[in-house]
């Protein structure tokens, strides 16, 4: 009994020092890091792997340093031309500084989300619908890098911003189904005109090279019957040479008809 009362503080000692050691140990995996304070003041930034703290005087903060999705909520913009859509985004972006991004603000992950809000509604705000339709790329570059500036006082780095959706109403889809066909229209009205232009200097190209030649029209006059006669026509069609005709009139003293 005496032998047993004699272990009683080796015993205590030894769960002591167990419950030091089990307070002190700390593993960190390879994409974590530990914000360490001593007595409240900032002592570094320690791992990843087996970190020993002092218990009760050190304190650690434990930073995940791996790529972050953040998915902003859709918001409502009033575009440059006035016109209401709803916007949504995603943004990628991952903590580069645990030592910023743990003493300079107190929720990054919410302090982040808010400050996309607010650039997503500003920046979109400054161009027309068109704009955000057809240039999506060079906004998300305006957007990220805004963001990527006003970040990194928090040791935060925005690696992509992507506008997912650009919600427009009913009535703006129909005025813009009606430009785009309006469109259209104007397009295919002159591609016609240039296709007219083409073939007029072409014809005329053609009738030089007939007009020095008078036998090479006969000639063409000759194919043409022939494409005619081919067909099976029931009527065939002369051409009569307006030269002849004035020939004609000159000699009767009548005018062509």
């Amino acid at each position: 009994m005496a032998l047993f009362g004699s272990l009683v503080p080796l015993i205590a000692a030894l769960l002591l020092l167990l419950i030091i050691i089990a307070y002190a140990i700390r593993i960190l995996r390879e994409y974590e890091r530990g914000v360490v304070f001593t007595l409240g003041r900032f002592t570094g930034v320690k791992g990843p792997g087996l970190i020993l703290l002092v218990p009760y005087v050190q304190q650690m903060v434990r930073v995940d340093l791996r790529t972050r999705v953040l998915d902003v909520p859709s918001q409502d913009v009033i575009s440059h031309d006035n016109v209401s859509v709803r916007v949504s985004a995603v943004i990628y972006f991952r903590v580069i500084d645990a030592e910023k991004s743990t003493i300079q603000v107190e929720d990054f992950m919410m302090a982040t989300s808010q400050l996309a809000q607010t650039t997503l509604r500003s920046v979109l705000g400054k161009h027309d619908l068109d704009e955000m339709l057809a240039e999506r790329d060079r906004l998300n570059d305006d957007i990220q890098k805004i963001l990527d500036v006003q970040t990194d006082a928090w040791g935060i780095k925005v690696a992509t911003v992507e506008i997912k959706h650009v919600d427009i109403n009913e009535s703006m889809i129909r005025a813009i189904a009606r430009q785009a066909e309006a469109e259209r229209e104007r397009r295919a009205k002159v591609i016609n005109a240039e296709g007219e232009q083409q073939a007029a200097a072409k014809l005329l190209e053609a009738a030089q090279i007939l007009a020095r030649q008078p036998q090479a029209m006969q000639l063409r006059y000759l194919s043409t019957l022939n494409v005619i006669a081919g067909e099976k026509n029931s009527t065939i069609i002369f051409p009569f040479p307006m030269e002849l005709a004035n020939i004609i009139a000159a000699t009767t003293g009548r005018p062509p008809e």
